[in-house]
């Protein structure tokens, strides 16, 4: 098991850099094919609606800047994922919506890189919400990436956030083929109660899974009083963790996301690259 297509955002933002790095790296470490898509912002539905003339609209007078924008993106692609030595790759430019557009492009890669929301960067101020938007509407792993620092590795060290939900069994069954690289993988069950779904001994069972597949496991049980988001990101810097594997929460209603409360905070406040699955 392993990934075999890996999706990249590539925009105008500050953090784009870094973003293709980490998937090139993820993509040569799999032996993956890595595709970078940069979208004119310019929505498909505008295109699928046969009455509406976008020559006659106010989009016209910005197209061919839209379409330079997202040219330079892939350009700049391209040359990281040389540079990184990634052996099979592709450009994508698509009209549509960043969000929209990741979403739909998502369904046929293994998973998708995107960066944390930098609400000092301009180009991210115009999709706040689009790690969270992609992650609900993809069923597709996404691979966040933090907008402060640079990460030449990912995965040696992971904490997997275990909850016996859907949502967590997808997250960690996503990451198998990180997890199996990985030096250490400690499962965390946090606040465990003997009348939840971990049964007798919490976290052992997935534990046994995991091992099957040949991951390096530890278990941790820990009691906290603070919230799960928060007692997570403080687990993994005590323990120098370079990755975390989470189920992502929250329900999606036509452009309206609604994110479980451990997800916004990981969002908002992660330190470290999320694998999230919903």
């Amino acid at each position: 098991m392993s990934y075999q297509t890996i999706l990249v955002h590539a925009d105008q933002s500050r953090h784009a850099d870094e973003r293709v790095r980490v998937a090139a790296r993820l993509a040569l470490a799999e032996g993956a094919h890595l595709v970078g898509t940069a979208m004119t912002g310019i929505s498909r539905y505008l295109y699928q609606d046969s009455s509406i003339d976008l020559t006659r609209t106010v989009v016209a007078m910005h197209m061919d800047a839209l379409y330079q924008r997202a040219s330079d993106s892939l350009a700049r692609f391209e040359e990281l994922a040389a540079a990184v030595g990634v052996p099979t790759c592709e450009r994508r430019l698509v009209d549509d919506e960043p969000e929209g557009g990741l979403a739909m492009q998502s369904r046929y890669a293994d998973v998708v890189v995107v960066s944390q929301t930098d609400p000092d960067d301009i180009a991210a101020r115009l999709t706040p919400r689009l790690p969270g938007y992609v992650m609900l509407n993809s069923a597709r792993p996404v691979l966040v990436v933090p907008y402060a620092g640079v990460f030449e590795t990912i995965g040696d060290n992971v904490l997997v956030a275990w909850d016996a939900s859907m949502e967590a069994t997808r997250a960690v069954t996503n990451a198998i083929p990180m997890l199996k690289r990985a030096r250490h993988v400690t499962i965390a069950v946090f606040n465990p109660s003997p009348f939840d779904a971990h049964g007798e001994q919490p976290g052992a069972d997935i534990a046994l899974y995991l091992a099957r597949h040949g991951v390096n496991i530890e278990v941790s049980l820990q009691q906290s009083g603070i919230d799960a988001g928060n007692a997570m990101l403080s687990m993994a810097a005590d323990r120098n963790c370079d990755l975390i594997v989470m189920g992502g929460y929250g329900h999606a209603r036509f452009r309206e996301m609604l994110l479980g409360g451990a997800t916004e905070t990981v969002l908002r406040t992660m330190t470290v690259p999320v694998l999230m699955s919903h």
